[in-house]
């Protein structure tokens, strides 16, 4: 999961003016503790002034504050600088920007992770659930329609008794669930208004069918698997503002369709593509991406797509190893997508693995060009040691390496069994080989073991010589023991040249 989310980085609009962020504080390590006196519950943004994410967030942070604000609502929002405020940002274990947390009730030490979206009813919605009770009692119609009216999605239970095991099950699932507000009644006339004649949970929802009513048996899980398959569009449109529900959500397998708004087929397409979602609620989240977005490409990339190939369709599960799979047909039409989707549920579809074209002169010079057509025969060569940098083409750290992998492969070129190789990992996938960050060095050494080894010395000149010639003991490990990714929160924003470890420290690896 963490290599698609960030490779789905998009470019984001410019932060708020201060005049739009006069609500939100203004936050220092000299006036921190002061401030959590003065507003016991306040969410807290570590922000980097280049972040893109934060940039985008700015707006509606402050958006956030000022609706709190003219509420007359306790609950503050700040932001810290965190390239400035660097003692603040370990103190609260900041890797990555944006960071949010929230300090509840003056308390500094724990303070709680923020998890839903980044737009100002997201934020606001959180909030309340978290300072306030996790169902609200409706006692008026009026109170129910601006519940609905105020909120994207919204669920009510109506429970004649509120004691009732229904109605205690409904409570459990609310307070677990923060980024949908929750509500109870026992009225009549709301009752009445909504058409609901016996204990019931409805869920009301500003698109597709509009409202769900849950039919089953009222348990927390019941429940909470009904607001899960029902809460987000039969299709949502891949955004900076939705990426978070998409990938935060407990759906890990997404289907996405590749489509230009402006094809004169659009809705059509889009229409197909609808219907096939309808059968598989909770189970495939349906993802479309305007593939004309240029802040899209990347993700085109990641999936060997070219946008002159759009329409598209593929799919991917955000496990913890990444596979995505590639339809048989390339047609677009409810049928196609639903027989493709059984067939991935049913386990019977093959991982797609890219592969580039094996070039005419892979061998022409020192350092040999791997790709995924030719990797197994060279890789695993029975007679060879073969040591291979997988790279990626934007990785600052694969550039600083270049010249010094060119000098190892000179120094080899003739030898009788020892290959020095590269492969484009961006372009390239191999099933035996999992990489996670650029530059990654495994070295396979000769036999019929197939054994993997990965590197973790020096990289000079001097390092890797030592480690060919000790055939691959003195800086090796055992393949698997790489270093610890960060979560995909903490790496949320780190851009091409910043180091991510905010105390200066950098492991000399560009994270997918």
């Amino acid at each position: 999961m963490l290599k698609f989310l960030l490779i789905c980085t998009l470019a984001v609009a410019s932060r708020a003016e201060v005049g739009e962020e006069e609500d939100v504080l203004v936050l220092k390590k000299s006036n921190f503790d002061e401030a959590l006196k003065a507003h016991p519950d306040i969410l807290v943004e570590f922000y980097a002034p280049w972040c893109g994410h934060c940039k985008a967030l700015g707006p509606e942070f402050a958006k956030a504050a000022g609706t709190l604000k003219a509420e007359g609502s306790a609950v503050r929002l700040g932001k810290v600088d965190a390239t400035e405020e660097t003692e603040l940002a370990q103190e609260y274990g900041v890797r990555g920007y944006p960071t949010i947390k929230f300090f509840k009730g003056g308390e500094k030490e724990s303070p709680k992770e923020y998890s839903a979206g980044r737009q100002a009813d997201d934020i606001v919605a959180w909030l309340k659930k978290r300072t306030g009770p996790a169902v609200a009692n409706l006692v008026e119609v009026t109170e129910a329609e601006s519940l609905i009216a105020d909120n994207e999605v919204a669920v009510i239970g109506f429970f004649k008794d509120a004691d009732s095991a229904g109605a205690k099950a409904y409570e459990k699932a609310a307070e677990t669930t923060d980024d949908i507000p929750f509500a109870i009644t026992s009225d009549d006339a709301v009752f009445s208004k909504f058409e609901v004649t016996k204990d019931s949970v409805v869920l009301f929802k500003k698109f597709d069918e509009g409202r769900n009513t849950f039919d089953g048996e009222l348990t927390k899980e019941n429940l909470l698997a009904f607001v899960k398959a029902n809460q987000l569009p039969l299709v949502i449109e891949f955004t900076e503002q939705t990426a978070p529900k998409i990938f935060g959500g407990e759906i890990k397998s997404h289907i996405l369709m590749f489509l230009p708004k402006t094809a004169s087929d659009f809705q059509d397409k889009m229409d197909q593509f609808k219907k096939a979602a309808e059968g598989f609620k909770g189970q495939i989240l349906f993802i479309f991406i305007d593939s004309d977005v240029d802040d899209n490409q990347r993700i085109l990339e990641f999936f060997g797509l070219k946008k002159e190939e759009c329409p598209a369709i593929r799919l991917i599960t955000l496990e913890d190893e990444m596979t995505k799979y590639k339809p048989e047909s390339d047609a677009i039409t409810a049928d196609a997508i639903i027989g493709f989707c059984k067939l991935f549920i049913d386990g019977k579809l093959k991982p797609h693995l890219m592969s580039q074209d094996i070039p005419e002169d892979w061998d022409k010079n020192p350092v040999k060009i791997l790709v995924g057509k030719n990797f197994e025969e060279i890789a695993f060569h029975s007679s060879k040691n073969v040591f291979i940098e997988f790279y990626a083409p934007w990785c600052g750290h694969c550039k600083q390496l270049t010249p010094i992998w060119d000098k190892l492969g000179e120094k080899y070129k003739d030898s009788a069994d020892i290959i020095v190789a590269k492969m484009d990992s961006t372009a390239n996938e191999i099933d035996s080989v999992k990489v996670h960050s650029f530059p990654t060095l495994k070295f396979f050494p000769a036999g019929d073991e197939r054994k993997v080894i990965d590197y973790n010395g020096e990289r000079t000149l001097e390092g890797f010589t030592k480690f060919l010639e000790s055939g691959g003991k003195e800086g090796g490990a055992p393949a698997g023991d790489d270093d610890e990714d960060l979560d995909a929160e903490d790496l949320d924003d780190v851009e091409e040249g910043q180091d991510t470890d905010l105390d200066g420290d950098d492991d000399g690896h560009d994270e997918l």
